[in-house]
């Protein structure tokens, strides 16, 4: 049975994903987010992606949603290549916020911090 700590893990994998959901609904303009504005600019507004290009932008943040949730279940599960899964959707979520950086500076703080903490265990 797993302890404190793996359910403890899986649920902040899980919750990142879910923060991931609030690029996902504002970005395909389905709410609005105070802190979060819709925009159709990346990178600090130095590159216009247009209203279609945000609404893909906004589908990729979705995908790092269900990435984030499908890790921790992996990670919980303690499936073989849940380090894998767990450093690919963690690029990709970094790629995300990184173009986002504005706003998602949180994010990419967190993705790094994964990302150290994956790079200790996988050394151990």
């Amino acid at each position: 049975m797993a302890g404190i700590v793996t359910y403890l893990i899986a649920f902040v994998l899980a919750a990142h994903g879910l923060v991931h959901l609030l690029g996902f609904t504002v970005y395909l303009d389905l709410a609005t987010v105070a802190e979060f504005p819709y925009k159709t600019t990346l990178l600090g507004g130095a590159v216009d992606v247009g209203d279609g290009g945000v609404r893909v932008f906004g589908v990729l943040w979705g995908v790092a949603a269900v990435g984030f949730v499908v890790s921790a279940g992996a990670f919980l599960t303690d499936w073989q290549s849940w380090r894998w899964l767990l450093v690919a959707v963690t690029l990709f979520s970094l790629a995300l916020t990184v173009l986002d950086w504005t706003v998602a500076y949180a994010g990419v703080v967190a993705n790094l911090g994964i990302l150290g903490l994956l790079l200790v265990h996988l050394r151990l």
